[in-house]
């Protein structure tokens, strides 16, 4: 998508959750992030501030007439959604029968307010404002408890914890792939409202759930959208010329007590079109199913340079609890111990890198099973994890001699660790960065050492090299390759500071192999997970997509 003429708002979920519940349905939660409920969250942002200021004003009534935005979101897991009974907030001094009747006719008109509302698409119509005063009689229970002393004690221990009233809640919460979400409009804001937005997106905090932390920017480069407005498809509610002013109106009514309802404009969104199977982007052979283990939080210590020590002990467990004779895909040598030419079972330490504050520290561990894996290789494979954890039940642990001992478990969900989630690792990209240094296939000289034309030709031979891993697991030759000793994202260490990699040549010796940092450029997008080199079933070569346009690698915000 051009962007030239284009403008585009990024959501980032600080904590990898999206809390808010559907406007339908309570039980169920919202995703996409609706765009009016955005645009309400820029409004809010704007008023808590206490300032009148026209700049800013402005800006949001020109988003608000901009239309139905196209968004880019990734797929999302949802939370198995369980009932929470919390006390009443309002509760009066009363006896229980008339609460309860109370509560119902607030219950039943907040309902019927809410359909007539959804039947208009957001307009407030001479119904809906009938229902609305009604509304505000029916909670108005001040005469209830304005006589001090004049209500039975017996009422008044409705007030105490173990007697308030609790009223059944639902907080349903969708855990996305990839924690950014983008909002794109097909015009540019004039003269200086974008500096403005932007300003004002930096003080948004949440959007939805107060627990679903956000930061806020002006995108300057938006991904391929996955929603668009059309004429079918699912309803997201959006907004229209005067939503502000009709936010500032509705809030006049509640002044924050009273009940609430958004004002929309329903918009069927659907797939974006999806690209022919030549545009789609290419994945290498060891792309797969990702197996996640989470390392327990007294087992976070360990740098980035321990992969190998790691990837070792996690096959050498699996294979232990695996049945004979182990599937070549599994084990990765054919029966006379010759190594296997078959994509085969990768074990990837995972690292915290790539964002801001990262410090390469190893988080937990990947199983990855390529797609081309037979039944019987991942059976074989499911069968041993699952004997493992039967012999351990509290938490599964490698023994790492003594550097001591890792403790872990499995994550069948989505993890909170970002870097445990597998679509930080796969998404489609068209630089790749690596968060290990490559194993060369190929020694290409002293890269540190010697005379500078036999450095210069040795470091053109590590380029070389980097092309051929490449396209040994099936991509195209990159369009441009730059290899270092040092890294090119934050959290990665030197590669000087991982141990000396080895393998068997030919004759049976041990070949030393040279380890380099990369950064690779398709000319088209790679969908991962990627790994590059000789040692890529074992963590190194593990790369990391990185956005296309900026100059280096973005360092993003996490917590981990």
């Amino acid at each position: 998508m051009s962007t030239t003429e284009t403008f585009s708002i990024e959501v980032n979920f600080l904590t990898g959750r999206y809390v808010a519940t559907s406007h339908y349905d309570r039980r169920r939660s919202e995703w996409p992030p609706h765009p009016a409920r955005l645009f309400s969250a820029i409004v809010a942002t704007w008023a808590d501030a206490g300032e009148s200021d026209r700049a800013e004003r402005d800006a949001l009534e020109w988003l608000e007439a901009q239309g139905p935005p196209a968004i880019a979101a990734s797929d999302a897991v949802p939370r198995n959604v369980v009932s929470h009974f919390v006390p009443v907030n309002d509760s009066s001094i009363i006896s229980t029968s008339w609460h309860k009747r109370k509560a119902n006719a607030v219950y039943g008109l907040a309902d019927r307010l809410h359909e007539e509302l959804a039947a208009s698409e957001g307009e407030v119509t001479r119904k809906a404002d009938r229902l609305q005063q009604k509304l505000t009689r029916e909670r108005n229970v001040e005469a209830q408890v304005s006589h001090m002393g004049m209500t039975n004690p017996s009422s008044a221990l409705q007030m105490l914890p173990d007697h308030r009233r609790k009223q059944e809640r639902f907080f349903p919460s969708v855990t996305p792939d990839d924690g950014r979400v983008t909002y794109t409009w097909n015009s540019r804001p004039p003269g200086r409202l974008g500096e403005v937005l932007d300003r004002l997106l930096a003080r948004v905090t949440r959007l939805g759930h107060s627990s679903s932390l956000v930061s806020c920017r002006v995108a300057p480069d938006p991904p391929e959208v996955s929603h668009v407005p059309g004429d079918a498809g699912e309803s997201l509610r959006s907004v229209r010329r005067g939503q502000l002013a009709e936010l500032e109106r509705r809030y006049d009514r509640h002044r924050g007590h009273e009940p609430r309802a958004l004002p929309y404009r329903n918009v069927r969104y659907r797939a974006a079109v999806e690209t022919s199977r030549k545009e789609r982007p290419q994945e290498p052979n060891t792309a797969g199913d990702w197996i996640v283990f989470e390392f327990n939080p007294s087992s976070r210590f360990r740098p980035v340079s321990r992969t190998e020590d790691l990837a070792q002990a996690m096959r050498a467990a699996i294979l232990h609890y695996a049945d004979d004779p182990i599937p070549e895909e599994l084990s990765g040598h054919r029966q006379d111990g010759r190594p296997t030419t078959a994509p085969h079972v990768a074990f990837l330490p995972l690292p915290y890198v790539g964002f801001e504050h990262a410090d390469g520290r190893l988080v937990g561990i990947a199983v990855s099973v390529p797609k081309a894996s037979s039944a019987g290789s991942r059976r074989a494979l499911y069968r041993a994890i699952g004997a493992w954890e039967n012999a351990s039940p509290e938490s599964l642990k490698l023994t790492l001699g003594v550097s001591g001992v890792v403790e872990m478990s499995r994550r069948p969900g989505p993890a909170i660790l970002v870097s445990l989630r597998p679509g930080v690792w796969h998404r489609p990209a068209r630089r790749w960065v690596s968060a290990t240094p490559v194993a060369l296939p190929r020694h290409p000289g002293r890269l540190a050492q010697g005379a500078w034309a036999a450095r210069a030709r040795a470091w053109k031979q590590a380029e070389a090299a980097v092309r051929t891993a490449c396209t040994h697991v099936g991509l195209p030759e990159p369009s441009v390759v730059d290899v270092s000793l040092n890294p090119f994202i934050a959290g990665a260490r030197v590669a000087t500071r991982f141990p000396v990699f080895s393998q068997k040549g030919r004759d049976g010796k041990p070949v030393r192999r040279q380890l380099v940092h990369a950064l690779v450029t398709f000319e088209r997008p790679v969908a991962g997970p990627l790994m590059l080199g000789a040692g890529r079933f074992i963590g190194l070569g593990l790369m990391r997509p990185l956005p296309d346009t900026d100059d280096a690698p973005r360092q993003e915000s996490a917590d981990e």
